[in-house]
Protein backbone atom coordinates (compact mmCIF):
# COMPACT_ATOMS: atom_id res chain seq x y z
CA UNK A 1 0.00 0.00 0.00
CA UNK A 2 1.63 3.34 -0.95
CA UNK A 3 2.27 5.62 1.61
CA UNK A 4 0.61 8.74 1.87
CA UNK A 5 1.02 12.05 3.27
CA UNK A 6 -1.07 15.45 3.79
CA UNK A 7 -2.08 17.64 6.12
CA UNK A 8 -4.47 17.18 9.05
CA UNK A 9 -7.63 19.77 8.83
CA UNK A 10 -8.34 21.43 11.58
CA UNK A 11 -11.08 20.15 14.22
CA UNK A 12 -14.31 22.83 14.52
CA UNK A 13 -14.27 25.37 17.47
CA UNK A 14 -17.29 22.77 19.00
CA UNK A 15 -15.27 19.84 18.45
CA UNK A 16 -12.28 21.27 20.57
CA UNK A 17 -14.50 22.61 22.75
CA UNK A 18 -16.07 18.67 23.76
CA UNK A 19 -12.26 16.86 22.99
CA UNK A 20 -11.37 19.50 26.04
CA UNK A 21 -14.00 18.48 28.28
CA UNK A 22 -13.60 14.97 27.99
CA UNK A 23 -9.68 14.79 28.75
CA UNK A 24 -10.97 16.94 31.91
CA UNK A 25 -13.59 14.66 32.86
CA UNK A 26 -12.73 11.22 30.97
CA UNK A 27 -15.03 9.25 33.53
CA UNK A 28 -17.86 11.66 32.64
CA UNK A 29 -17.68 10.85 29.19
CA UNK A 30 -17.33 7.36 29.59
CA UNK A 31 -13.57 7.52 27.80
CA UNK A 32 -10.13 6.40 27.82
CA UNK A 33 -6.57 8.48 27.41
CA UNK A 34 -4.72 7.13 24.74
CA UNK A 35 -1.33 6.42 26.23
CA UNK A 36 2.38 7.23 25.18
CA UNK A 37 3.20 9.49 21.95
CA UNK A 38 1.29 9.98 19.10
CA UNK A 39 -1.32 11.84 17.43
CA UNK A 40 -4.28 12.33 19.63
CA UNK A 41 -7.32 10.59 17.89
CA UNK A 42 -10.66 9.82 18.88
CA UNK A 43 -13.19 6.82 18.44
CA UNK A 44 -16.74 6.67 19.58
CA UNK A 45 -17.90 3.14 19.62
CA UNK A 46 -21.46 2.32 19.38
CA UNK A 47 -22.63 1.90 22.84
CA UNK A 48 -21.31 1.06 25.80
CA UNK A 49 -18.67 -1.05 25.75
CA UNK A 50 -19.30 -4.69 25.75
CA UNK A 51 -17.13 -7.70 24.71
CA UNK A 52 -17.02 -6.85 21.01
CA UNK A 53 -14.64 -4.13 21.81
CA UNK A 54 -12.51 -5.76 23.47
CA UNK A 55 -9.63 -5.25 20.62
CA UNK A 56 -10.08 -1.92 21.11
CA UNK A 57 -8.31 -1.89 24.31
CA UNK A 58 -6.09 -4.51 24.12
CA UNK A 59 -4.74 -2.36 21.13
CA UNK A 60 -4.19 0.62 23.83
CA UNK A 61 -2.14 -1.48 26.40
CA UNK A 62 -0.40 -3.55 24.17
CA UNK A 63 0.81 0.07 22.16
CA UNK A 64 -0.48 -1.09 18.94
CA UNK A 65 -2.12 2.20 18.39
CA UNK A 66 1.08 3.90 19.46
CA UNK A 67 3.48 2.05 17.57
CA UNK A 68 1.52 3.31 14.30
CA UNK A 69 1.32 6.94 15.93
CA UNK A 70 -1.81 7.16 17.51
CA UNK A 71 -3.01 8.20 21.08
CA UNK A 72 -6.51 6.42 20.73
CA UNK A 73 -9.01 7.94 23.20
CA UNK A 74 -12.19 6.04 23.08
CA UNK A 75 -15.29 7.13 24.26
CA UNK A 76 -18.78 5.20 24.42
CA UNK A 77 -22.03 5.90 22.22
CA UNK A 78 -25.36 5.47 22.51
CA UNK A 79 -26.42 3.59 19.33
CA UNK A 80 -24.95 3.83 15.56
CA UNK A 81 -26.87 6.37 13.97
CA UNK A 82 -26.04 9.34 16.43
CA UNK A 83 -22.35 7.61 16.23
CA UNK A 84 -22.55 8.22 12.21
CA UNK A 85 -24.11 11.58 13.12
CA UNK A 86 -21.45 12.60 14.94
CA UNK A 87 -18.47 11.82 12.82
CA UNK A 88 -20.47 13.54 9.87
CA UNK A 89 -20.36 16.37 12.48
CA UNK A 90 -16.70 15.87 12.64
CA UNK A 91 -16.71 15.43 16.92
CA UNK A 92 -15.05 12.35 16.98
CA UNK A 93 -12.54 11.76 14.22
CA UNK A 94 -13.48 7.66 14.19
CA UNK A 95 -16.50 5.68 14.65
CA UNK A 96 -17.83 2.30 15.49
CA UNK A 97 -20.96 1.88 13.51
CA UNK A 98 -23.18 -0.71 12.40
CA UNK A 99 -23.05 -0.84 8.59
CA UNK A 100 -27.09 -0.61 8.02
CA UNK A 101 -27.08 2.74 10.19
CA UNK A 102 -24.09 3.78 8.37
CA UNK A 103 -26.18 3.24 4.89
CA UNK A 104 -28.82 4.71 5.70
CA UNK A 105 -27.72 7.86 7.27
CA UNK A 106 -25.55 8.36 3.71
CA UNK A 107 -28.61 8.23 1.81
CA UNK A 108 -29.94 10.71 3.92
CA UNK A 109 -26.66 13.03 3.22
CA UNK A 110 -24.12 12.52 6.08
CA UNK A 111 -20.73 13.18 5.20
CA UNK A 112 -19.37 9.54 5.61
CA UNK A 113 -17.99 6.06 4.56
CA UNK A 114 -16.68 3.13 5.63
CA UNK A 115 -13.06 2.39 5.87
CA UNK A 116 -13.09 -1.00 7.11
CA UNK A 117 -15.98 -3.52 8.45
CA UNK A 118 -14.77 -6.10 10.54
CA UNK A 119 -17.88 -7.93 12.03
CA UNK A 120 -19.02 -9.46 8.31
CA UNK A 121 -21.24 -11.59 9.50
CA UNK A 122 -24.53 -10.36 10.83
CA UNK A 123 -24.90 -11.27 14.68
CA UNK A 124 -28.59 -10.66 14.34
CA UNK A 125 -30.53 -13.48 16.04
CA UNK A 126 -34.03 -14.43 17.37
CA UNK A 127 -33.09 -15.08 21.43
CA UNK A 128 -35.27 -17.47 23.29
CA UNK A 129 -34.76 -19.47 26.73
CA UNK A 130 -33.72 -22.62 25.65
CA UNK A 131 -36.45 -24.36 28.01
CA UNK A 132 -38.97 -22.81 26.44
CA UNK A 133 -39.16 -25.20 23.65
CA UNK A 134 -38.60 -23.00 20.86
CA UNK A 135 -35.24 -24.98 19.38
CA UNK A 136 -35.85 -24.29 15.20
CA UNK A 137 -37.54 -21.59 13.17
CA UNK A 138 -40.77 -23.36 12.87
CA UNK A 139 -41.09 -23.40 16.55
CA UNK A 140 -41.61 -19.26 16.77
CA UNK A 141 -45.03 -20.09 15.00
CA UNK A 142 -47.90 -18.17 17.17
CA UNK A 143 -44.64 -16.75 19.40
CA UNK A 144 -44.51 -13.36 20.61
CA UNK A 145 -41.42 -11.86 19.54
CA UNK A 146 -39.92 -8.45 20.88
CA UNK A 147 -38.63 -6.45 18.57
CA UNK A 148 -37.42 -2.40 18.30
CA UNK A 149 -39.35 -0.81 15.23
CA UNK A 150 -36.75 0.95 12.70
CA UNK A 151 -33.60 -0.69 13.29
CA UNK A 152 -31.88 -3.03 10.81
CA UNK A 153 -32.44 -6.59 13.15
CA UNK A 154 -36.13 -5.54 12.84
CA UNK A 155 -36.33 -4.74 9.09
CA UNK A 156 -34.94 -7.24 8.19
CA UNK A 157 -36.97 -10.03 10.43
CA UNK A 158 -39.61 -10.50 7.59
CA UNK A 159 -36.57 -11.53 5.42
CA UNK A 160 -35.65 -13.93 7.92
CA UNK A 161 -39.16 -15.61 8.52
CA UNK A 162 -39.35 -15.59 4.62
CA UNK A 163 -35.65 -17.68 4.74
CA UNK A 164 -37.27 -20.70 7.05
CA UNK A 165 -40.90 -21.05 5.93
CA UNK A 166 -42.74 -18.35 7.94
CA UNK A 167 -45.09 -15.71 6.93
CA UNK A 168 -45.19 -11.97 9.14
CA UNK A 169 -48.63 -13.21 9.90
CA UNK A 170 -47.24 -16.51 12.14
CA UNK A 171 -45.16 -14.33 15.06
CA UNK A 172 -46.48 -11.66 16.69
CA UNK A 173 -43.93 -8.65 16.88
CA UNK A 174 -43.83 -6.16 20.24
CA UNK A 175 -42.06 -3.52 19.94
CA UNK A 176 -40.01 -2.06 22.83
CA UNK A 177 -36.75 -0.58 22.98
CA UNK A 178 -33.60 -2.52 23.96
CA UNK A 179 -33.29 -2.27 27.68
CA UNK A 180 -37.55 -3.03 27.31
CA UNK A 181 -37.00 -5.86 25.40
CA UNK A 182 -34.32 -7.92 27.46
CA UNK A 183 -36.42 -6.81 30.53
CA UNK A 184 -39.84 -8.39 28.92
CA UNK A 185 -37.48 -11.80 27.89
CA UNK A 186 -36.55 -11.68 31.78
CA UNK A 187 -39.98 -12.34 32.54
CA UNK A 188 -41.70 -13.88 30.30
CA UNK A 189 -43.82 -11.39 28.96
CA UNK A 190 -42.36 -12.07 25.30
CA UNK A 191 -41.07 -15.61 24.14
CA UNK A 192 -38.17 -14.22 23.00
CA UNK A 193 -35.94 -10.58 21.03
CA UNK A 194 -34.32 -9.54 18.47
CA UNK A 195 -31.28 -8.77 18.53
CA UNK A 196 -27.38 -9.21 18.27
CA UNK A 197 -26.76 -12.86 19.93
CA UNK A 198 -22.66 -11.82 20.66
CA UNK A 199 -24.33 -8.69 22.87
CA UNK A 200 -27.71 -9.24 24.62
CA UNK A 201 -27.16 -13.11 25.16
CA UNK A 202 -24.52 -13.20 27.50
CA UNK A 203 -25.81 -10.65 29.60
CA UNK A 204 -28.93 -12.50 29.70
CA UNK A 205 -28.00 -16.20 30.45
CA UNK A 206 -25.95 -14.29 33.02
CA UNK A 207 -28.34 -12.49 34.68
CA UNK A 208 -31.15 -15.22 34.50
CA UNK A 209 -28.96 -18.11 35.51
CA UNK A 210 -30.59 -19.78 32.08
CA UNK A 211 -29.58 -20.93 28.70
CA UNK A 212 -30.13 -19.17 25.41
CA UNK A 213 -30.78 -20.20 21.81
CA UNK A 214 -30.28 -18.40 19.04
CA UNK A 215 -31.79 -18.71 16.16
CA UNK A 216 -29.01 -16.98 13.77
CA UNK A 217 -30.01 -14.68 10.14
CA UNK A 218 -26.76 -16.42 8.91
CA UNK A 219 -28.28 -20.18 9.60
CA UNK A 220 -30.86 -19.37 7.11
CA UNK A 221 -28.78 -17.93 4.40
CA UNK A 222 -29.51 -14.10 5.03
CA UNK A 223 -26.56 -12.18 5.65
CA UNK A 224 -25.09 -8.52 5.32
CA UNK A 225 -22.19 -6.60 7.06
CA UNK A 226 -22.43 -5.02 10.98
CA UNK A 227 -20.13 -3.23 12.70
CA UNK A 228 -17.30 -1.13 11.14
CA UNK A 229 -14.68 2.04 11.38
CA UNK A 230 -16.69 5.01 9.99
CA UNK A 231 -14.48 8.57 9.10
CA UNK A 232 -15.32 12.02 7.36
CA UNK A 233 -15.34 12.21 3.81
CA UNK A 234 -13.24 15.28 4.52
CA UNK A 235 -10.72 12.99 6.62
CA UNK A 236 -10.50 10.03 4.35
CA UNK A 237 -9.63 13.11 1.34
CA UNK A 238 -7.00 15.58 3.26
CA UNK A 239 -5.31 12.95 5.84
CA UNK A 240 -5.36 9.89 4.31
CA UNK A 241 -2.08 8.98 6.38
CA UNK A 242 -4.57 8.47 9.41
CA UNK A 243 -7.43 6.16 8.12
CA UNK A 244 -4.40 4.15 6.93
CA UNK A 245 -2.30 4.16 10.56
CA UNK A 246 -6.01 3.91 12.35
CA UNK A 247 -6.91 1.05 10.13
CA UNK A 248 -3.48 -0.82 10.10
CA UNK A 249 -3.44 -0.57 13.77
CA UNK A 250 -7.14 -1.66 14.26
CA UNK A 251 -6.54 -4.60 12.19
CA UNK A 252 -3.28 -5.49 14.39
CA UNK A 253 -5.27 -5.14 17.48
CA UNK A 254 -8.33 -7.07 16.37
CA UNK A 255 -5.95 -10.36 15.07
CA UNK A 256 -3.96 -9.64 18.74
CA UNK A 257 -7.29 -9.66 20.57
CA UNK A 258 -8.38 -13.08 18.79
CA UNK A 259 -4.71 -14.58 19.62
CA UNK A 260 -5.07 -13.90 23.67
CA UNK A 261 -8.69 -13.11 24.32
CA UNK A 262 -8.19 -13.45 28.19
CA UNK A 263 -5.59 -10.32 27.79
CA UNK A 264 -8.26 -8.52 25.40
CA UNK A 265 -11.21 -8.40 27.79
CA UNK A 266 -9.04 -7.84 30.89
CA UNK A 267 -7.70 -4.59 29.24
CA UNK A 268 -11.44 -3.16 29.11
CA UNK A 269 -10.94 -4.01 33.15
CA UNK A 270 -12.31 -0.18 34.84
CA UNK A 271 -13.08 1.48 31.92
CA UNK A 272 -16.00 1.87 31.68
CA UNK A 273 -18.97 1.34 35.15
CA UNK A 274 -21.86 0.01 32.33
CA UNK A 275 -19.39 -2.71 31.42
CA UNK A 276 -20.58 -6.40 32.34
CA UNK A 277 -18.87 -8.54 34.52
CA UNK A 278 -15.23 -10.13 32.93
CA UNK A 279 -17.25 -13.76 32.30
CA UNK A 280 -19.57 -11.87 30.37
CA UNK A 281 -16.77 -9.80 28.35
CA UNK A 282 -15.08 -12.89 27.22
CA UNK A 283 -17.89 -14.82 26.29
CA UNK A 284 -19.02 -11.99 24.08
CA UNK A 285 -15.73 -11.23 22.67
CA UNK A 286 -15.87 -14.89 22.11
CA UNK A 287 -18.81 -14.44 20.36
CA UNK A 288 -17.42 -11.47 18.26
CA UNK A 289 -14.46 -13.92 16.79
CA UNK A 290 -16.76 -15.84 14.25
CA UNK A 291 -18.01 -12.85 13.23
CA UNK A 292 -15.21 -11.33 11.52
CA UNK A 293 -15.36 -12.87 8.53
CA UNK A 294 -17.73 -14.64 5.49
CA UNK A 295 -16.76 -17.58 3.59
CA UNK A 296 -15.18 -15.60 0.87
CA UNK A 297 -12.84 -13.24 3.31
CA UNK A 298 -12.08 -16.11 6.02
CA UNK A 299 -8.17 -16.51 6.38
CA UNK A 300 -7.97 -12.60 5.45
CA UNK A 301 -6.81 -9.64 7.99
CA UNK A 302 -9.75 -8.34 9.74
CA UNK A 303 -11.31 -5.23 7.76
CA UNK A 304 -10.50 -6.88 4.57
CA UNK A 305 -13.55 -7.17 2.91
CA UNK A 306 -15.13 -9.14 -0.61
CA UNK A 307 -16.96 -7.11 -3.04
CA UNK A 308 -19.53 -9.20 -3.64
CA UNK A 309 -20.30 -9.03 0.60
CA UNK A 310 -20.46 -5.40 0.16
CA UNK A 311 -22.84 -6.27 -2.59
CA UNK A 312 -24.99 -8.46 -1.26
CA UNK A 313 -25.13 -6.13 2.15
CA UNK A 314 -26.32 -3.27 -0.38
CA UNK A 315 -28.98 -5.59 -1.83
CA UNK A 316 -30.22 -7.24 1.54
CA UNK A 317 -30.77 -3.56 3.06
CA UNK A 318 -32.70 -2.40 0.13
CA UNK A 319 -34.87 -5.35 -0.43
CA UNK A 320 -35.46 -4.53 3.66
CA UNK A 321 -36.79 -1.28 2.54
CA UNK A 322 -33.94 0.29 4.75
CA UNK A 323 -31.80 1.88 1.33
CA UNK A 324 -34.42 3.61 -1.22
CA UNK A 325 -31.82 1.64 -4.07
CA UNK A 326 -29.15 -0.24 -4.01
CA UNK A 327 -26.28 2.53 -4.93
CA UNK A 328 -22.88 1.44 -6.09
CA UNK A 329 -20.75 -0.07 -3.43
CA UNK A 330 -18.20 3.52 -3.43
CA UNK A 331 -21.18 5.41 -2.20
CA UNK A 332 -20.90 4.16 1.42
CA UNK A 333 -17.06 2.63 0.95
CA UNK A 334 -13.90 3.66 0.72
CA UNK A 335 -11.48 0.71 0.03
CA UNK A 336 -8.26 2.02 -0.33
CA UNK A 337 -7.53 0.84 3.36
CA UNK A 338 -7.87 -2.48 3.45
CA UNK A 339 -9.33 -3.41 -0.34
CA UNK A 340 -12.69 -4.46 -0.97
CA UNK A 341 -14.24 -2.12 -3.48
CA UNK A 342 -15.34 -2.55 -6.59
Amino acid sequence: MPVRTSARPARSTGTALLAGACALALAACGGQDGPGDGERVTLQLNWYPYGEHAAFYHGVAEGIYEKHGIALTIEAGQGSARVVQAVGQRDFDFGWADTPALLANVDQGVDVRSVGVYLQSTPSAVQVFSDTGIREPEDLRGRTIAVSAGDAVTLTFPLYLDAVGLAESDVTQQNLDSAGKNAAMMVGRVDGLIGFAHDQGPKIADESGRDVTYLRYSDAGLNFFSNGLIAHNTTIADDPDLVERMVAATTEAFTAAQEDPEAAVEAMAGKNPQMPSAEVLLQQWQETIPLLSTDRTEGGAPGATDPADWRNTIEVLAEAGLLDEARETDAYFDGSFTGGGE
